[in-house]
């Protein structure tokens, strides 16, 4: 049953919307800016050509989202030439203060405020049906294609077993 909805979550993704080259921009906590295109297949983000892409959308209050960020943490150490982690603060934090809470959580990964996203999280909302649970992530291949939605938290050896399979 899990499958089904992941594979409808997936497909939902690649045909709510026809995007062709929908174009945005978003600047994280420490003012780097990351611009990102919509496909048909995913998301491209050029800073990160040939890497694959974690994009989460996570809240700091989120007990599933806090025990999460050591796994993130690990994971971008060790594949740092090979994996981006981008993760998208959605419960209401202000820059300023997500500022604050990545550095007391030593986090070592692109963070951005919601405030600063754009029309990122709209965007994602309408292409994956995504209604606001967190933590949420997609995965995108080296490509920009989706490889993966999913609502809820996966345990670190999930996430580093995705990876493998992508073959970075």
């Amino acid at each position: 049953m899990k499958k089904i909805a992941l594979l409808v979550i997936i497909t939902s993704f690649f045909t709510i919307l026809n995007a062709s080259d929908d174009k945005m921009s978003v600047s994280t906590v420490d003012g780097k800016k990351i611009n990102i295109i919509g496909t048909e297949e995913g998301l491209k983000f050029p800073e990160y050509s040939g890497k694959v892409i974690f994009l989460e959308f996570f809240g700091h209050k989120c007990p599933p989202c806090l025990k999460s960020i050591p796994h993130y943490k690990k994971l971008q150490n060790k594949y740092q030439d090979k994996l981006a982690i981008i993760a998208v603060e959605v419960q209401g934090l202000d820059n300023s203060g997500l500022k604050s809470f990545v550095t007391k959580k030593g986090i070592n990964y692109d963070v951005i405020a919601q405030e600063k996203a754009g029309d990122l999280v709209r965007y994602i909302a309408t292409r994956a049906e995504w209604q606001g649970a967190i933590p949420f992530l997609v995965v995108l291949d080296p490509k920009g294609n989706v490889q993966l939605v999913q609502a809820g938290m996966l345990p670190e050896s999930a996430l580093e077993n995705l990876i493998n399979k992508l073959k970075i």
